[in-house]
């Protein structure tokens, strides 16, 4: 009985690096093998891996499994699956983790299907529960909270929703590497390989942002934003919004942030004019710290903010601004 997590791999300037999910994957495998007292290792797959796989190596899992062939230089969820499962059959894990990619969405349910079992698909927590596994996903844009009871033998796969845990939560150690060399044949893999696989560029990633400036309806008119964008130029943070002000036009969508935007995980999250909708909520749960700007006392977001103002934002804003630069000597 084991914890097997998939590693992804992206193709950034024509090396191999880490897609930033799969160390929140990792976090959550390494909680889950506390709570249930399970040993915890990972999988990397590719071709001229060997740098990376030393990399997980340094991580605290019992063991990282290398898969290496040429049928996986690139991206097919043919190779993926008949890989996985192969390691699968070998490792018989209880439980199977992924990052909630699009990659990830393309083969995992393939593979599970190939096993006879189901890919719980974004997930925003496990736990064990009267010694099962309990997995929770949100529906209605995050109004609910669902339950799935893993029943049955194992492996249970689930893919981990971005932000639901944190990369910065992985623990070092140190873990032996195994090369494992699946048995494939190109007569199997249906897909012709084309450019590396990425997700749609953004002229901003906000999920990369430590520090996060965001803005709701409370700001009134698009030509009062530029106050807000001031803020996040002194604070050196990127700028974001609620729904509304996208759906206006007043910001570029790639700046929203929520069910229907990005998801987020920053140090700090400055709601400056947001009411906290769930649908927002959702999209910047997995902030560190919510410092929120708002009218109303009993806005929603008030509940979730671990600092709060209640005040008129367009007095707030501007005296934090001189206290911002007072603090940088600008």
């Amino acid at each position: 009985m084991s914890i097997l997590v998939v590693m992804e791999v992206v193709m950034e300037q024509s090396r191999l690096t880490w897609h930033r999910m799969s160390w929140e994957a990792l976090a959550a495998g390494q909680e889950l093998g506390r709570q249930m007292d399970l040993p915890v290792a990972a999988v990397v797959l590719g071709q001229g891996i060997a740098a990376l796989a030393a990399e997980l190596s340094a991580k605290k899992l019992d063991k990282v499994y290398a898969i290496e062939h040429d049928l996986l230089a690139g991206y097919t969820a043919d190779g993926y699956t008949a890989a996985l499962a192969g390691l699968a059959a070998q490792v018989n894990p209880t439980l199977v983790l992924f990052p909630h990619t699009y990659q990830v969405r393309d083969f995992a349910p393939k593979l599970a299907t190939r096993l006879g079992k189901v890919l719980i698909s974004d997930v925003v927590r496990v736990r064990l529960e009267e010694g099962g596994l309990v997995m929770v996903r949100q529906l209605f844009q995050g109004k609910l909270n669902a339950d799935y009871r893993a029943s049955g033998a194992g492996p249970h796969f689930a893919s981990i929703q971005a932000g639901a845990y944190r990369a910065e939560m992985v623990e070092a150690g140190s873990a032996q590497v195994e090369t494992v060399t699946p048995v494939l044949e190109a007569a199997a893999i249906r897909v012709k390989v084309g450019a590396p696989f990425r997700e749609s560029q953004r002229a901003v990633d906000l999920t990369a942002a430590e520090l996060i400036v965001s803005v709701g309806r409370g700001i009134k008119e698009k030509d009062n934003i530029a106050l807000v964008e001031e803020l996040a130029r002194v604070m050196g943070a990127e700028l974001a919004a609620s729904r509304p002000i996208c759906d206006n036009g007043w910001l570029p969508m790639e700046r929203q942030v929520g069910s229907s935007g990005q998801t987020v995980s920053p140090k700090v999250y400055l709601a400056i004019g947001i009411s906290g909708a769930i649908q927002h909520l959702v999209g910047m749960k997995g902030s560190k710290a919510v410092v929120a700007i708002n009218k109303d006392a009993n806005a929603p977001i008030f509940e979730v903010a671990d600092y709060g103002i209640v005040g008129d934002l367009f007095e707030v804003v501007p005296a934090l601004i001189e206290e911002v630069k007072k603090a940088k000597g600008l």
